[in-house]
């Protein structure tokens, strides 16, 4: 047995199981189904009365500025007293851990804290954005597909149905002239149909390589472990379709926030000075996080470190995946924590637009403007941004207007 199969085994096997995942809860109706199930624990959660900060992530490079200020002892340099980040395999225990007050401080994609305080009433505040950018579509060796158009009839998955990959995902297939559809996978598709699915991301890439699906989306380090250890094709990053997109967003619970303005903003500042560290330093931190290193994410240095650093403009050619990256100088995934209302604006906006399961009622009367100014804390990572400047040198950020941008998205 090879050195890939032996990976594939152990995501398969080992990982995130589908059970872990409440895969029967997902396939009911996504986040939906797994937020009507706890009304009481919503309702009723209570943050621990102690300043320990706690961590719950899922083991994906979203993560990164969490687990670098806890490897870098940032935290600690604060003055604070920090918990060893607690793994998680899936995004529904996640939010179940954090609503029960387990965690402080976790990174959730950004469409489900829109869920969790506006469907549910749960008091979540987006403190910072995790990363940028940092998923990607990748398609089956035996597709040999080009373009969005060659997924045709063809099965997708994606993790989570509140996920910016699913958004991002619908806005190119409906630009190729395609349908995304939710069906059951022996259902017949119509020519210009894309069957849409939930699955686990340690499940994609075996799942990829053994013809089960024909291409997902997904964050990395499982965009990688798909072109490395079950031969995928890069389809098309979703940084470059949409310019320095987020897709993980750093949360804590708003009672927290107003009960421990100091404890909050200390916390800030190691978040901070962490998405610097990582920015300067992808290569260093991917080895780091990996298996090889200190074992925060499960997947070997080689897989994380492409997928922390691989972007060159003539590394993806045919098909042509990273096709602005000379002319936006942006990252496969870069760091940068201020979460500018343009993008929130535009993620509400798009919600509405995306094919998921479950009832998306709420969303029709949310008010993108009142989102992005009730949703977000802006002042904590301000503060900290202000004291910590090396930020401003991501791609991207200009400099003499630095906290407010135009999104650019060229499917």
């Amino acid at each position: 047995m090879s050195q890939h199969d032996d990976d594939l085994n152990y995501l398969f096997e080992h990982e995130m199981s589908r059970r872990d995942f409440m895969l029967d809860l997902l396939a009911k109706g996504g986040l939906a189904a797994t937020m009507a199930s706890l009304p009481g624990l919503l309702n009723a959660a209570e943050p621990p009365e102690d300043e320990v900060v706690r961590i719950g992530y899922i083991p994906i490079t979203d993560a990164t500025a969490l687990l670098v200020a806890h490897a870098n002892g940032y935290f600690e340099e604060e003055g604070l007293k920090v918990e060893k980040p607690t793994l998680i395999r899936g995004w529904s225990p996640l939010v179940e851990g954090f609503a029960a007050g387990k965690f402080n401080l976790v990174h959730l994609l950004k469409p489900i804290p829109v869920w969790m305080r506006y469907n549910n009433d749960f008091p979540v505040k987006i403190m910072s954005w995790a990363h940028l950018n940092g998923s990607a579509v990748v398609a089956g060796k035996h597709l040999d597909a080009k373009d969005f158009s060659d997924l045709a009839g063809k099965q997708v998955a994606v993790p989570y149905w509140y996920s910016m990959h699913n958004i991002v995902l619908q806005m190119a297939l409906r630009n190729a002239g395609l349908k995304p559809v939710i069906k059951d996978q022996t259902a017949e598709l119509a020519a210009d149909e894309v069957n849409l699915m939930i699955m686990p991301p340690p499940d994609m890439p075996p799942a990829l390589a053994s013809k089960k699906i024909d291409a997902f989306i997904v964050a990395e380090p499982f965009n990688a472990a798909g072109e490395l250890l079950a031969g995928g094709t890069m389809l098309r990053f979703t940084g470059d379709i949409w310019k320095n997109h987020p897709c993980c967003v750093v949360c804590m619970n708003e009672q927290t926030v107003a009960a421990k303005p100091e404890w909050t903003q200390k916390v800030m500042n190691a978040v901070v000075k962490a998405q610097i560290y990582a920015q300067q330093n992808k290569g260093e931190v991917a080895h780091m996080l990996s298996k090889d290193g200190k074992k925060y994410l499960p997947m070997p240095a080689k897989v994380v470190e492409r997928a922390m650093t691989f972007y060159g403009p003539d590394d993806y050619t045919d098909p042509n995946a990273n096709r602005h990256v000379a002319e936006w100088q942006n990252g496969r995934i870069d760091f940068q924590p201020y979460p500018y209302p343009s993008a929130t604006k535009l993620i509400v906006e798009e919600m509405n637009k995306t094919l998921v399961g479950g009832d998306t009622t709420f969303l029709k009367d949310l008010d993108p403007d009142f989102v992005t100014q009730d949703l977000v804390n802006y002042d904590h990572v301000k503060v900290a941004m202000e004291q910590f400047m090396d930020w401003s040198k991501v791609p991207g950020i200009n400099p003499d207007d630095p906290y407010t941008r135009e999104e650019v998205v060229v499917l």
